[in-house]
């Protein structure tokens, strides 16, 4: 409802709008607040999230084999080395005297009708798989035995064909792992005659062969001297020493070197990657707790972190886990330093010098800062009890608490603006009538003035 100029001629929006402005200055403060309430709490929960993720690396970098890094090298192609992280610096030479191999017979040629009955597959350990086809076509066999679980591929070969021209075909059938352990035998009949000897073995049958026989990867060490071992498996893959394995694919008399050592490099850089997320870190919070102090006339910008204890509280405690001594030996032996300014640095060139002097120990210096900044990222940000989640639970308590405020605000001014409408409403009405009364009155006194002349 417009009411501009009815009759008093006032700026009646206009001065309801300037009226309700200044009674929203509450709700105004409110809702500023809300805003930085709930920018504080973005930027704490990602500093949560970071928080959360570097749990894991440093329960990583905490175990006793976190620097474990090696170069495997092999002067054979045949023959290649890997090193896990228990491994250690290491060099021999094997003979390779087999490779690992998987059991495969073919049966005799048949007739496409022939398959059908109760077929038994008999593994090395003697545990019988029975198989009856669905069908009597060799496809059918073969995808009985497929689907057995009995450990063993079935594939029908094309055989050619009979005297009456019709087709014949074969089965070949391959261990599904290699060794000696995977041999098999595939007999006509069920597993008690297997067991009663009354069962026909289809791969000792006329025109059947045994295309492979099983067995297991085998080399020697220390070939030709007293103390000349061999080491077997059913794979191809052969352990030679703690974290370390061979992989063999070609059998051959002459001896192979194997040699692991330890790589500094990426050993080092592994170091140098966790204590740089630490550092950047430490630089996120302390740009997010500056406040910068403007100039004359200018406001003080302060930061998202600015006076939060909790946030203080966590930048002390990263720092103290990374510079304070582990039983006694400083981090700056290694290269790991925190400046006056509270800047963390790496010095790669110090930590490689380390690591080449005394691997374990440096090793065990960098594990126990690790497990520090676990106990500390955990102390923080654990979804439970974290201190820092808690921060962020009360933020966000805070902020359902200001939303509430506003709510009744909008309320409140709602019945603030219809008591302001009303009022200059009545206004305008009584201004009306008191117009109206005068222009009676004029008219009565011209009436009065007119009868007298």
């Amino acid at each position: 409802m417009k009411l501009d100029g009815l009759v008093s001629g006032l700026k009646t929006d206009e001065l309801i709008k300037a009226l309700m402005d200044v009674s929203a200055i509450p709700k105004t403060l409110i809702t500023n607040k809300i805003t930085d309430r709930s920018t504080v709490i973005t930027n704490l929960q990602s500093l949560n999230t970071s928080l959360q993720d570097l749990v894991a690396k440093a329960k990583t970098a905490a175990s006793p084999s976190s620097l474990a890094a090696f170069t495997a090298t092999s002067s054979s192609e045949t023959v290649t080395v890997t090193a896990g992280a228990k491994a250690t610096a290491f060099s021999t030479s094997v003979v390779v005297d087999a490779v690992a191999t998987a059991h495969s017979v073919v049966t005799a040629a048949a007739g496409s009708t022939t398959w059908g009955g109760t077929f038994t597959i008999a593994g090395a350990d003697g545990d019988p798989v029975e198989i009856t086809p669905s069908g009597t076509g060799a496809q059918d066999l073969a995808t009985a035995i497929n689907n057995s679980k009995a450990g063993v591929t079935a594939t029908v070969v094309p055989a050619g064909t009979d005297a009456d021209g019709k087709p014949l075909t074969r089965i070949q059938l391959t261990s599904n792992e290699t060794g000696a352990d995977g041999e098999f035998a595939l007999h006509r009949g069920t597993a008690a005659d297997v067991a009663a000897g009354t069962s026909t073995d289809l791969g000792a049958q006329t025109g059947a062969a045994t295309v492979t026989h099983g067995a297991d990867a085998r080399i020697r060490l220390f070939a030709g001297t007293a103390a000349e071992q061999s080491l077997t498996s059913a794979s191809n893959t052969i352990s030679v020493g703690e974290g370390i394995d061979v992989t063999v694919t070609k059998a051959g008399g002459d001896p192979v070197t194997v040699t692991v050592a330890r790589d500094a490099k990426k050993q080092t850089a592994t170091a140098e990657a966790f204590v740089k997320e630490i550092a950047a870190l430490l630089t996120r919070i302390d740009n997010g707790s500056k406040a910068t102090v403007g100039g004359v006339g200018e406001n003080t910008t302060l930061g998202v972190f600015t006076g939060d204890s909790t946030v203080r509280s966590l930048r002390g405690a990263l720092a103290n886990a990374v510079q304070h001594p582990v039983d006694g030996v400083s981090p700056s032996t290694i290269g790991i330093t925190i400046s006056d300014k509270g800047v963390l640095s790496f010095d790669a060139e110090k930590f490689a010098t380390a690591l080449a002097d005394d691997p374990e120990a440096t090793q065990e210096l960098f594990s126990g800062i690790s497990g520090r900044l676990q106990d500390v990222t955990t102390q923080y940000s654990d979804k439970y009890e974290g201190l820092l989640t808690a921060r962020i639970t009360g933020q966000e308590e805070e902020v359902k608490t200001l939303k509430t405020q506003v709510e009744r605000w909008d309320v409140r001014l709602e019945q603030r603006r219809a008591t302001l409408e009303r009022t200059y409403a009545q206004l305008e009405v009584q201004l009306s009538k008191l117009e109206s009364q005068s222009s009676w009155l004029t008219s009565q006194l011209a009436g009065l003035s007119t009868k007298e002349s």
